[in-house]
């Protein structure tokens, strides 16, 4: 699995409310490429009358390794922990100190999380992304919107005998691609699918392998 920022904002919100009382603004969230960091969460920093001030938050996660779902979300929980001691301005021991691992000692032991003190690459197995052949639907329909699907291919032939009795498909294909930007596409068994913009739409065919079902 590889995360989006959506996915990140929607359990940045969960979480936040169950496990940190909603208190937290949630930050700038965004996705990395690191080798060695599977999360981080940083700030700025201002000192003004011996008085210091963290803002501009952002938690990071990295999509270098392929990784479950589970594992994605202990992840975020060790950032948001690191989030929540510096927004509320809490004194710690060290970066995993004293305040840090109580509050994740209480997450996994309450709610049967795993997070861990580090988040590095070293703790963490490496596993081979295998890119994974997908069968694609495109679709341009009458209204100049533009959709892809993944479908499932067992599905296949009967979607594409409902797609010709479809008035509002100007136009349509079947096409074969391992890019991972499918990846986070559900595989459909109906008629529904992501609209993309123009330029996404005819890059995307222009790479693909087309097929005859």
């Amino acid at each position: 699995m590889q995360v989006t920022v959506e996915w990140m904002g929607k359990w940045f919100d969960r979480f936040d409310r169950d496990y940190f009382g909603g208190g937290l603004p949630r930050p700038l969230l965004g996705i990395s490429k690191s080798r060695t960091r599977l999360g981080t969460m940083s700030c700025k920093r201002a000192t003004r009358w011996g008085k210091t001030r963290y803002y501009d938050f952002a938690i990071r996660l990295s999509n270098y390794y392929d990784q479950s779902e589970r594992e994605y979300q202990n992840v975020l929980l060790h950032e948001m922990i690191h989030y929540s001691i510096a927004y509320t301005g809490l004194k710690d021991t060290a970066p995993h100190g004293v305040v840090f691992r109580g509050m994740m000692d209480a997450l996994n032991r309450k709610y049967g999380w795993e997070i861990r003190v580090m988040s590095r690459r070293k703790e963490v197995a490496p596993r081979r992304i295998v890119a994974k052949e997908r069968l694609v639907l495109a679709v341009e329909l009458a209204s100049g919107e533009r959709v892809l699907s993944v479908v499932h291919p067992q599905y296949a032939r009967r979607l594409d005998a409902v797609a010709r009795r479809v008035r509002d498909f100007s136009n349509y294909g079947w096409y074969t691609s391992a890019d991972a930007y499918f990846q986070d596409f559900p595989q459909v068994r109906s008629l529904r699918g992501r609209r993309v913009d123009r330029d996404t739409y005819e890059n995307k065919l222009a790479e693909m392998r087309q097929v005859v079902l």
